[in-house]
């Protein structure tokens, strides 16, 4: 008995306050996809780190006519001179030596002419690209790190070598692509935390509203001793009803972007890229319903309690 009241009530209130419940479940279902895009951000952060981290190299950029730094030794007619034959098998003999053994797993020599070609693979539809001659372009060691945090081993040990101009950790060009997103991450969560107030407070509302249009039928309750529970449990499930639904929205607007933009679109566009799959959603969907229900519950039962007096 006391289960289909229940029901009927809810049912009753949900559909006396139609336009303000549509209103909760919209403002969370916006907060929570802002949170579930703070969190898949941090998961995608997570999952290019591990991939880019094993796959980056250290550049240790060879002395050219036009370095970088004043390593490069002055030659007798006052320009900078490019390293020579010499200086370039010493810096490879280190690299093969058994001090660096521990910490290299692997290196590669490319020339001049290697670094043309690959320049211009990469930006030769620019128009730049025509004026940057082989020559400009300094030869370099690309070394792989057994362990990429053990840059500064390498770092201390070839940047004052005889050749070499500059070393280079590829890691701080990722660091910058991280910092970029983690920085929408923060704005994600900052919209969301003012999202979810705003939802919060329209919780409220919506169970004030609710409470008012059925004082009369509060009042005979609790005549003839009906318990606070029973006659809250009604108001309290309209907005986790609600906010369950705008939870629901988001899960499935946040999966169908990782699968049909993600997955679908730029992981095809970027083979060599790690991107995150909508698995991700087994772990942010119950995350974000528990969510909206516990404040949509905390929400209710606290304007009932302070407010209604029930």
């Amino acid at each position: 008995m006391k289960l289909s009241f229940m029901l009927s009530e809810i049912a009753s209130g949900l559909r006396r306050n139609l336009s303000m419940v549509v209103s909760v479940i919209l403002v969370t279902f916006v907060s929570l996809t802002f949170v579930g895009s703070a969190a898949l951000l941090q998961s995608q952060v997570g999952k290019m780190k591990g991939y880019w981290y094993d796959k980056v190299q250290v550049a240790i950029y060879l002395c050219s006519p036009n370095p970088e730094t004043a390593n490069c030794a002055v030659g007798g007619d006052g320009k900078y001179a490019a390293a020579t034959a010499e200086q370039t098998k010493g810096i490879e003999e280190v690299l093969n030596s058994a001090e660096l053994k521990p910490y290299v797993e692997s290196f590669q020599y490319e020339s001049q002419e290697d670094a043309y070609k690959n320049f211009q693979e990469q930006f030769g539809n620019r128009s730049m690209a025509d004026s940057v001659k082989p020559e400009q372009l300094p030869a370099s060691f690309r070394v792989k790190l057994v362990d990429p945090e053990k840059y500064d081993v390498i770092n201390e040990r070839f940047s004052s070598l005889p050749g070499v101009d500059t070393v280079v950790d590829q890691r701080q060009y990722l660091n910058t692509v991280f910092g970029i997103i983690n920085t929408a991450s923060l704005v994600a969560v900052i919209i969301a935390a003012v999202m979810l107030v705003c939802a919060v407070l329209l919780v409220a509302t919506t169970i004030r509203l609710s409470a008012f249009t059925r004082r009369r039928e509060t009042g005979i309750m609790r005549l003839v001793g009906a318990s606070k529970a029973v006659i809250q449990t009604p108001f309290v499930l309209e907005g986790v009803i609600a906010s369950a639904i705008g939870a629901i929205l988001a899960s499935g607007v946040l999966w169908a972007v990782l699968q049909f933009v993600v997955q679908d679109r730029l992981a095809q566009q970027n083979l060599n890229m790690a991107f995150i799959d909508p698995s991700e959603m087994l772990w942010v969907a119950p995350g974000l319903l528990i969510l909206g229900v516990l404040l949509a519950w905390g929400s209710s039962l606290l304007t009932l309690r302070r407010y209604l007096k029930v």
